[in-house]
């Protein structure tokens, strides 16, 4: 077993309010400068919807990810975005890189118009103005463009996670009365078997071998751009004033010193979470290579327990500090993803391993009953969930790679902690009905109240557990050289770099 220290992250959608402001704290920091103006490290989409670039999710055009190839026994993951005869064609000419067009042309306005504008009869306006071409132009699309256009017949009935829907389905999703939203924040995943290193050319994109972060060395970087088409999330962007390619760093910087990133720590609704997990790199790519719908409890077996005695020594043998074990002990997010079991990947079925999970949104699951009226009776809670306004095979599509048991689970899970609480709260216990509610959403009691304390009422400090350490230092204290030689990612500064 090769045991890594992956620092990963939660979204909790159930407390997302689309308001932006994560997005707003990164462009300010970190794309806010010419040639990385259409960036969105960090973004919030309307779902159903269409997302961002457009239908970023439709891998039959952007072929993105990993796909599994060959029989039973002697099945291998293979790029998506290129093989070894078309790589290097592909570095001059690539159908499947997103353009321009799929993202928007970034704008401002032509404030100074306003004052210096000759006299006349109209009042001036400030036209807007391209910033890549400084002419004036008409807005057509922006970075959250469908915000809020759940119900449109555009955008929302364009998602790619409706196809596997019915026409019955469809219909009902789009019901005036059913109409509803959910609100999908994305940053970079950065997975554990990530697409985009593998398919860069120079060997610029690497994974540091101490928190997992994945970056991107731009002394390095050559701006062919295989990265962009590799990720399937569409995460990595092309800076056209520098020439290089960029992406979320999840404020490694700040990771550092023990702080939090910026969006995480912007977010008004509280919704994210960030810790450590421990993870068998020997097995994060055949973790990948089963059917998809089994793919989200094969990435769960790749996840260490922090607290087994074994573990630990062989964690610390690969170089991983007590701070990170210490962390990874106290993690939020292995409560959420191997405790409870609540908290899943987006698109799994691209088999990059995403060390970013998210708990699904526990919409409104009151079934509609035939004379039109809408109830939920606490003695067959349960039976609305085929109901419910976002349809389960919508949520297994995004979530579970169509997997529908496991959305089933978590709502069940989720629903059950909430009425728990809510009858808590009347002050009308039923016990026996409780018990039952605990037994068919396969909680009990004492795990319903501690899923309650961590989403509702947590604390900075149980929402965010990073060590505070040095990258220097960890460097110079974790890296064993009898046991990595320089090749095993502990401590490694940059990459081995290859050219062309």
């Amino acid at each position: 077993m090769d045991i890594r220290a992956q620092v990963s992250m939660v979204f909790h959608l159930d407390k997302c309010i689309g308001c932006h402001t994560c997005s707003v704290a990164c462009k300010n920091v970190w794309t806010d400068r010419p040639g990385a103006e259409y960036m969105w490290w960090n973004n919030v989409e309307t779902k159903p919807g269409t997302g961002f670039p457009t239908l970023w999710e439709d891998q039959s055009h952007y072929k993105g990810g990993w796909e599994l190839k060959g029989r039973d026994g002697n099945k291998k993951l293979e790029l998506k975005s290129q093989n070894k005869i078309d790589s290097f064609v592909k570095l001059f000419y690539n159908p499947n890189q997103p353009g321009l067009e799929d993202y928007y042309e970034p704008w401002t306005y032509n404030y100074a118009n306003l004052f210096e504008a000759e006299a006349g009869d109209d009042q001036p306006t400030a036209i807007p103005v391209s910033l890549i071409t400084g002419e004036p132009m008409n807005i057509e699309a922006g970075p959250n463009w469908d915000d809020d256009l759940s119900g449109s017949t555009f955008y929302a009935e364009n998602d790619i996670n409706l196809e596997e829907l019915s026409d019955e389905e469809r219909e009902q999703l789009f019901e005036i009365e059913r109409i509803s939203m959910m609100y999908l924040p994305r940053i970079c995943n950065h997975c554990a078997n990530p697409s985009c290193v593998a398919s860069c050319p120079s060997g610029a994109l690497y994974k540091r071998g101490e928190d997992g972060i994945v970056l991107i060395n731009q002394d390095v970087c050559r701006g062919w751009r295989a990265c962009i088409s590799a990720c399937p999330y569409k995460k990595i962007y092309y800076n056209w004033k520098t020439g290089k390619s960029e992406k979320c760093i999840l404020c490694y910087p700040k990771l550092e010193t023990g702080q939090i990133p910026n969006c995480f720590q912007s977010c008004v609704g509280r919704i994210r979470y960030l810790g450590v997990l421990l993870y068998d790199a020997d097995r994060a790519a055949e973790s990948m290579k089963v059917p998809d719908k089994a793919l989200v409890e094969s990435q769960r077996t790749a996840f260490c327990d922090p607290f087994d005695p074994e573990i630990i020594k062989m964690a610390k043998a690969n170089g991983i500090s007590d701070e990170f074990i210490k962390a990874a002990q106290l993690s939020p997010i292995y409560k959420y993803v191997m405790k409870w079991k609540i908290a899943l990947p987006l698109h799994i079925e691209y088999r990059t391993m995403p060390m970013l999970f998210y708990v699904p949104p526990l919409l409104p699951v009151m079934g509609k009953m035939a004379n039109g009226i809408y109830t939920n009776a606490l003695d067959n809670f349960f039976t609305s969930l085929d109901k419910s306004r976002l349809p389960m095979k919508y949520l297994a599509r995004l979530f579970s790679a169509g997997n529908e048991d496991i959305i089933e689970y978590v709502m069940k899970k989720l629903m059950a902690v909430r009425y728990y609480k809510r009858t808590l709260d009347m002050q009308d216990i039923d016990l026996v009905m409780m018990n039952k509610m605990m037994r068919e959403g396969g909680t009990t009691p004492e795990e319903a109240e501690e899923i309650y304390r961590l989403t509702a009422v947590p604390t900075i400090d149980q929402r965010f557990v990073i060590p505070e350490i040095q990258r220097e230092e960890s460097i110079e204290s974790t890296c064993n050289p009898e046991i990595c030689k320089g090749s095993c990612g502990i401590g490694v500064i940059q990459p081995p770099t290859r050219g062309l």
